[in-house]
């Protein structure tokens, strides 16, 4: 407590009275705004278990509960562009920021603790995004399908899809080009075995390979998958097709697909060490456009907490204007604009990104970096 206490002496009086002015809308932004967003992204959805599927109460207040984290995150930036815009209007209608201009003190310094606040704000939301909310959602996930009866191991995955390109061997076995190598498809995966699993098998120029087993288990000692209980399917150049049972079978493919399926098929859910794990994998198979997706992705990891930074510029830099007055409802209008803006431009350059039209790195950032230039530029404004 003395701690606390002594920190916060050494913050000069402006910037405590100005972030005391803060605190006040930006808990009442957070409040509103997660529960804007949870209401409508899970609360409506656990209601409907609990009357269709007898999902119990505690239960569903727990899933609501480890739920809460992903929804905190992304109310941060909006409601730090709410709090900054609020306060510094407020203090502008009372003509208080005025007061602080008659004295000499600049708007670059009137807005210091909202840009501090901000980066605290920044900080705190790459910690949710990355450790908490990860573990939040399957931990979420977990507790909801127990709760229905539906089997849960802790090594699990559905519908694992595993693409590797590479050089396909041609007829005289000296020209090779690249393409889709092999298509790797298992409903899933229970306990170290794969079930209901299908192959494709491209790797031979103008054959086509369909592999079939009802199970496939990783062979540590040979480096390859071992299929059991299936049939293979091969069409030749000249269209003829033969096919062949078998009880077991060596397929030459590595562990991919165990890796791909312990990895969160939503980015969103990944850390950022697994979402590089992810990228590596899809790296080593080939998969160009995978890659790059996971490249943009981890990229965000980073861009998603700097939008409260973006955010508090911008908020601070219009409420902080000469005479500026808004309202509470006025100022959620126009951060829901501002957002709704922030956002298109994000998810705009982020597609050029996948694509690979622009860099990952170009396609994160740029956003962010249009946005901070904006923001310079009001309150370059607001300084005048």
């Amino acid at each position: 407590m003395r701690f606390l206490t002594s920190i916060t002496k050494k913050i000069p009086l402006l910037d405590r009275w100005v972030l005391g002015e803060l605190f006040a809308p930006l808990f009442f932004a957070i409040a509103a705004f997660t529960v804007v967003s949870l209401s409508v992204g899970v609360m409506f959805d656990l209601v409907r278990k609990i009357v269709e599927s007898g999902l119990p109460v505690g239960t569903a207040l727990k899933v609501l509960a480890l739920r809460l984290p992903s929804f905190l995150v992304i109310s941060f930036p909006m409601a730090t562009l709410m709090a900054t815009l609020l306060a510094y209007s407020r203090l502008s209608a009372n003509s208080e920021l005025k007061a602080l201009r008659s004295v000499g003190v600049s708007t670059k310094r009137m807005i210091a603790a909202a840009l501090a606040l901000s980066l605290f704000m920044s900080g705190m939301t790459f910690v949710f995004n990355d450790v908490i909310v990860p573990r939040a959602n399957r931990d979420a996930e977990f507790t909801l399908q127990r709760a229905l009866g539906k089997a849960i191991s802790t090594e699990k995955g559905d519908d694992i899809i595993y693409s590797r390109f590479g050089r396909i061997t041609t007829q005289n076995n000296n020209d090779r080009r690249k393409g889709l190598a092999q298509l790797f498809y298992a409903k899933e995966f229970r306990k170290g075995t794969m079930n209901e699993v299908t192959v494709l098998d491209f790797s031979r120029f103008g054959y086509t390979q369909l592999l079939v087993a009802k199970k496939a288990l990783w062979n540590e000692k040979e480096a390859k998958w071992e299929f059991i209980d299936g049939q293979i399917l091969t069409r030749t150049p000249s269209g003829s097709t033969t096919s062949a049972e078998f009880d077991r079978y060596l397929y030459p493919l590595n562990s991919a697909p165990i890796r791909i399926s312990k990895l969160p098929k939503d980015a969103n859910n990944m850390t950022v060490s697994e979402a590089r794990k992810a990228q590596k994998l899809y790296e080593e198979a080939g998969n160009r456009k995978e890659s790059r997706r996971m490249k943009v992705r981890i990229q965000e990891k980073f861009t998603l907490p700097m939008a409260c930074l973006v955010f508090g510029l911008i908020g601070s830099s219009l409420g902080a204007k000469p005479n500026a007055r808004t309202s509470r409802s006025q100022g959620f209008g126009i951060s829901v604009v501002l957002i709704l803006i922030y956002y298109v431009l994000s998810f705009s350059f982020s597609s050029l990104g996948v694509k690979g039209t622009l860099s990952p790195l170009f396609a994160a950032w740029s956003p962010v970096l249009i946005s901070l230039c904006g923001g310079g530029l009001l309150l370059k404004q607001s300084s005048r």
